[in-house]
């Protein structure tokens, strides 16, 4: 049973980016690109800090030692959230996130490769690259008019 738990929170997740995508486009229609992925940010980051106020477990004041690299995820997130505001409405939910999860599988299956970060290294074969090829044509394939 919690073996399924997991791969179901993230199937949300992503499920919850699509709708974030929409969203955030509508928004920064409506303010401005920048204002929009500020107040979106905003938001998530007063209700994380309610969250962190009331569940909160962890060692906030740890974050003096950690690798100040560890740091950049901030900017990853507001990054991300700034080219959704610019694309979804251009082209689509749909095709923003098919780009998105095709640079996600290639940048990761790097990472995956030679271990960046501390993580394991899983390497790219022959089959993972022709995986790779396969999204890659497939992305093509869904924005070509």
């Amino acid at each position: 049973m919690l073996k399924i738990i997991f791969p179901l929170l993230a199937l949300i997740g992503g499920m919850a980016l699509a709708t974030q995508g929409q969203i955030n486009g509508g928004l920064g229609k409506k303010v401005g690109v920048f204002e929009g992925s500020f107040i979106s940010f905003s938001v998530g980051t007063l209700a994380l800090l309610f969250i962190l106020l009331f569940f909160g477990t962890g060692n906030i004041s740890a974050l003096s030692t950690v690798p100040k690299w560890q740091l950049t995820g901030g900017l990853l997130g507001a990054f991300y959230v700034v080219v959704q505001v610019i694309v979804v409405p251009k082209i689509g939910v749909s095709a923003s996130l098919m780009a998105v999860i095709v640079g996600q599988i290639i940048l990761g299956a790097v990472i995956d490769h030679f271990g960046f970060f501390g993580g394991n290294r899983f390497p790219i074969d022959r089959q993972k690259m022709i995986a790779i090829l396969l999204l890659l044509f497939s992305l093509y394939l869904y924005n070509r008019k």
